[in-house]
């Protein structure tokens, strides 16, 4: 079998945090978050990279971060831009925000033939996280596959975050997900308002999706037709998203799919906040300390 091929979401900017985040610096040598993905992933045995990013941040992320790995590893580039859409929709008039995770893996469609992982550009899973979807992807099965983490130690001190929250069955299959998008901390627990000022209490204990997730390619199909009916439903909004976990869910609930969720006793930690990095650099810099990376990724 092929070796997986592993799809990288970076097209967004970054609101909340104010910048470019991807291509910030948190390891000592100016690596990036991205950098110690990969790193980790070309080490568990991910052949290809795939970055779908925007056309108007395509030069400084080729130079920043691309070039690092373009002589390691075969690398393609995909765009997402609001108007890439199927045909008979169109982008409503105002509208700025992306249309989402979903819409982000499709166009990924024409560059990715074997089975592949998905990640956020600014989540550091760990290694095991790596290794655990890489035996996965190898080893021909036909469910797609999630790594979950544990709510708690996913949660940033300077903000809301958006997660998830998966129910799994006693044999390690995905039940559900539910798109949380405003989870804070609350004491040692957490909770959720909605939009309509709904609050969803959480233990902190609950399993969560980080997008980090497992395919073959043929989700691209599914994804097609679950991205036509959100666009169906949604296309005149300005705000709406199309998020990958409730695209999972849906697969899931009408026996499309089946997901096995794979654990990872590694600590993730990422940058939503500008004021999250100098955590972020702190843990690398202890992972280093520990052995866990040499002190420079790249020679």
């Amino acid at each position: 079998m092929n070796a997986p091929t592993l799809l990288v979401l970076a097209a967004g900017m970054g609101s909340r945090y104010g910048g470019l985040k991807q291509i910030d610096p948190v390891g000592p040598n100016g690596e990036t978050i991205i950098d110690y993905s990969i790193y980790d992933a070309l080490r568990a045995g991910f052949g290809k990279l795939v970055f779908v990013i925007r056309k108007d941040i395509e030069e400084p992320f080729r130079q920043v971060v691309g070039a690092r790995f373009e002589k390691r590893v075969p690398v393609e580039y995909v765009f997402q831009e609001l108007d890439a859409l199927p045909p008979g929709f169109v982008v409503p008039e105002g509208r700025t925000k992306p249309w989402g995770t979903t819409h982000a893996i499709l166009m990924a469609a024409d560059a990715v033939r074997e089975p592949f992982a998905v990640i956020n550009a600014d989540d550091f899973y760990g290694a095991e996280a790596y290794r655990a979807l890489a035996g996965h992807l190898q080893s021909g099965a036909a469910d797609y596959a999630m790594v979950g983490f544990t709510l708690r130690n996913t949660l940033s001190d300077f903000g809301s975050v958006s997660r998830g929250v998966c129910t799994v069955t006693s044999d390690g299959l995905l039940k559900d997900v539910v798109e949380m998008t405003t989870i804070v901390r609350d004491g040692a627990h957490a909770r959720n308002t909605d939009a309509s000022g709904r609050v969803t209490s959480l233990t902190g204990d609950e399993p969560v999706s980080m997008n980090m997730w497992g395919f073959t390619p043929r989700v691209f199909e599914q994804l097609r037709a679950l991205f036509a009916e959100f666009l169906a439903r949604n296309a005149t909004e300005l705000r709406a998203e199309c998020y990958i976990p409730s695209a999972v869910n849906e697969l899931v609930s009408s026996a499309q799919a089946r997901v096995r969720v794979l654990g990872s006793a590694d600590s993730w930690f990422g940058v939503t906040y500008r004021d999250d990095q100098p955590r972020v650099a702190e843990s690398i810099r202890r992972l280093i300390h520990d052995g866990r990376y040499p002190e420079r990724l790249w020679p």
